[in-house]
């Protein structure tokens, strides 16, 4: 086994919210760390401050197209994760995580190499089992708006578990449920940003329904955390295992938090609720805390503020 500081790890999606982030702390612990992002909808201020780190390289490369690397370890995290930016091109988004996937999975396979899968809580659909549990499988519409991700990441499971049936690949399967913090996308279209958002801006905040569905929150640290546990584990560990923050809240109150902390006088004007949107998501994270002895430690009051300061430093207007 190679010491970390002699592994190089690849980051597909690296200068995404979550990529960046998880960058950052592999430089922390001293792995080489090969970002591989198409810049689609991310950006390179995300790795700005690390850009020149000795151990830390960026390829701008789409992974729908073959890529010949030598690298240890694998985290495909290369895919739109908001509603707006993965329902903007449907069919790349499909492409992304099916395409994307067997060329990650043929690096693995080439070099030996684990390879993980971000894939996500959309895949448990419109959920009727709450909450979720990763022996779910899900209640999804194969032909609405949200397909071509829920369906994408779900191909991309069964090619992961295939790959390792087949070719003795080394995968790490992650559900990530909503997670939220500092480099989100001020227009990605996702909750909690689009609240913080519209409340600087002195919007009224958009509230889909009536407000009583819910989702649960995961602050960026502790989800990025979750996922180098499941990396760490053993070969007989593939998952998959959700990552997420069990505590869950209504629309209507997390519209109330956001409110109460940026101040100002928006109010809340609701509409209509989209397509296929689930009315509740909630993580059982019995297996996380089993296996990788892993919980979430910060409360949404916190990672609220810290995600606010950070959009209040790009003069969100």
């Amino acid at each position: 086994m190679l010491n970390e500081s002699n592994k190089t790890v690849m980051v597909a999606g690296g200068a995404g919210f979550l990529g960046s982030n998880l960058c950052e702390q592999l430089l922390k612990n001293n792995y080489y760390v090969l970002c591989v992002d198409n810049l689609s909808t991310s950006q390179l201020s995300n790795i700005e401050g690390f850009r020149n780190h000795p151990k830390f390289d960026f390829m701008r490369h789409d992974i729908t197209q073959p890529l010949y690397v030598e690298v240890d370890e694998i985290y495909n995290l290369a895919c739109p994760a908001s509603p707006v930016n993965y329902q903007s091109d449907p069919i790349q988004t499909m492409k992304t995580s099916v395409l994307g996937s067997i060329n990650l999975l043929g690096i693995a396979k080439r070099n030996k190499a684990k390879i993980l899968l971000a894939s996500t809580s959309e895949i448990y659909g419109d959920p009727k089992v709450h909450p979720q549990h990763e022996s779910y499988w899900g209640n999804v519409n194969t032909i609405g708006i949200r397909s071509c991700y829920d369906e994408g990441k779900r191909a991309a499971e069964t090619l992961f578990f295939d790959y390792k049936r087949q070719h003795d690949v080394e995968i790490k399967i992650a559900r990530i449920f909503n997670t939220y913090g500092p480099r989100m996308q001020p227009n990605d279209g996702r909750v909690v940003s689009n609240f913080i958002v519209q409340a600087l801006s002195g919007n009224d905040i958009t509230v889909y329904g009536d407000g009583s569905q819910t989702r649960s929150f995961c602050y960026v640290d502790d989800l990025i955390g979750g996922l180098m546990a499941i990396m760490a584990t053993d070969k007989n560990i593939t998952g998959p295992i959700n990552i997420g923050n069990p505590d869950e809240f209504t629309m209507n109150e997390l519209a109330r938090i956001v409110l109460g902390k940026v101040g100002g006088n928006s109010k809340i004007k609701y509409k209509s609720l989209p397509e296929d949107d689930p009315k509740q998501r909630k993580p059982d994270i019995s297996l996380a805390n089993k296996i990788l002895n892993w919980q979430p430690h910060v409360k949404l009051d916190y990672g609220l503020e810290q995600t606010i300061e950070y959009f209040k430093k790009l003069n969100v207007k």
